[in-house]
């Protein structure tokens, strides 16, 4: 059986987008959610209890999830997961939720930034080309996931002037052409929402690939509300009506749409809807058409994935016990990018979590730097270290030559180039070792 985590993937979203802001992004919260839920088995008590909050359901729940969806990778989105440790961190409590994680997920000795590098193109079809996270010496443990898709969609847009995206558009001054809908193909409807009001929404399917079990498919929904509505409210309603979507038999119509019966004539900043006579064989004379003006987009996004609604933190707690670092630092970051064309649609994302070496606290140094610019004395003394282990030589601390400088002299232009041999040529430590 399946578990169904649409519901609290979509309220994770919610947060991830409220600390990302109304700025032009795309995110991958499943991205994130999946480290979270792979990291998860590593808490517990209040940790643990932490987690579970963030993630909406309880850790046994969420690991079970994270495990069949890499399980059974989607053909349309390849994922991938990974976990590395620098030698020598190891601890029992550590092997323990190694062995637990999925079989598909890649462990081993923490690469180098190259390293970690070449992992996020190759698990992201070359679209993230660098971690989103830096390895320094401090780093003792890495999580990493990545999630990506190219595809085309099964009928591509059509070409349309930009005016046509509506003249209170402050983006159709600004391009000369926008993408409309195909004749047959995507769906587009109005629907009710409960967090975003009445909205436009259009969905783009991509050419499905074929399985043995079916078909397997990924759907673009792209929602519009009300300008004054906030970004986060258009965010989950999106989420929500793209669930819906998906869950439509082909063919039939969304749920929850509105009849366009019901909205009034006229033009507003969502859509303009006329009337017009036609030969339709609906039973009741009254048949509904609709269409979607669109503009290209792209998206190139870094998140820092820090702030505690998130749940990094109370990963790094986790981490902290199973490696005996109370206090242990984190990072948490994700890169992701999006383009939306007439002809496809791709997308990609890698999120990282790093476990670190805490920095010491803040203090005061006072540093010095001594100044011999007046008469000083010099003492050689000897050493005489016996290697028998007798104890030192009868020359041990002997002081063999003693000085007091009040005339200094400049320094030869000889000696003014840098030198790289261990010795002074003929010196006495040359000559011992000719002995």
């Amino acid at each position: 059986m399946t578990t169904d985590i649409r519901t609290p993937l979509a309220r994770y979203a919610d947060r991830l987008h409220a600390v990302i802001g109304d700025g032009h992004h795309v995110a991958s919260p499943l991205g994130a959610w999946l480290l979270l839920a792979l990291a998860a088995p590593a808490a517990t008590g209040p940790t643990r209890a932490t987690l579970e909050e963030v993630l909406g359901v309880d850790v046994e729940t969420a690991a079970t999830a994270a495990g069949a969806l890499l399980a059974a990778p989607h053909p349309l989105v390849p994922s991938a997961t990974a976990t590395w440790h620098r030698p020598g961190v190891e601890t029992a409590g550590l092997d323990g939720w190694r062995a637990g994680l999925p079989g598909s997920t890649a462990t081993g000795a923490l690469p180098d930034q190259a390293g970690l590098d070449a992992w996020a193109r190759e698990h992201t079809l070359g679209l993230i080309e660098a971690f989103p996270l830096t390895v320094t010496p401090q780093v003792l443990l890495v999580l990493a996931s990545a999630l990506a898709t190219r595809v085309s969609w099964a009928d591509p847009f059509e070409v349309a002037p930009a005016d046509a995206l509506g003249s209170g558009s402050a983006w159709a001054g600004g391009l000369r052409r926008a993408l409309r809908s195909p004749a047959h193909g995507h769906l587009c409807w109005i629907a009710d929402t409960a967090r975003a009001g009445t909205v436009a929404v259009h969905a783009a399917p991509a050419q499905p690939a074929r399985t043995a079990d079916g078909a397997a498919g990924l759907l673009v929904v792209s929602v519009a509300a009300a300008p004054d509505v906030p970004a986060g409210d258009v965010l989950a309603a999106a989420h929500e009506l793209a669930t819906a979507a998906a869950d439509t038999p082909q063919g039939h119509l969304p749920a929850r749409r509105r009849s366009l019966f019901d909205v009034p004539l006229g033009e507003s900043p969502l859509w303009t809807l006329r009337e017009e006579p036609t030969r339709t064989h609906a039973p009741d004379g009254r048949e509904e058409r609709a269409t979607a003006v669109l503009p290209c987009w792209s998206a190139r996004s870094r998140h820092e994935l820090t702030a505690p609604g998130l749940g990094f933190p109370a990963v790094a707690r986790a981490f902290g016990e199973l490696l005996d670092a109370p206090g242990l630092g984190f990072e948490a970051a994700q890169a992701a990018m999006a383009r939306y064309g007439r002809y496809g649609f791709e997308a990609a994302a890698v999120t990282g979590f790093a476990a670190t070496l805490s920095l010491p606290p803040e203090g005061v140094a006072r540093v010095a730097e001594l100044r011999f610019g007046h008469p000083y004395a010099v003492v050689a003394v000897a050493t005489d270290d016996r290697a028998d282990g007798g104890g030192p030589g009868p020359w041990h601390g002997m002081p063999v030559f003693s000085a007091w400088v009040a005339d200094p002299e400049e320094l030869p232009e000889a000696d003014a180039a840098d030198r790289y041999e261990d010795a002074w040529p003929g010196s006495v430590a040359d000559r011992h070792e000719d002995v």
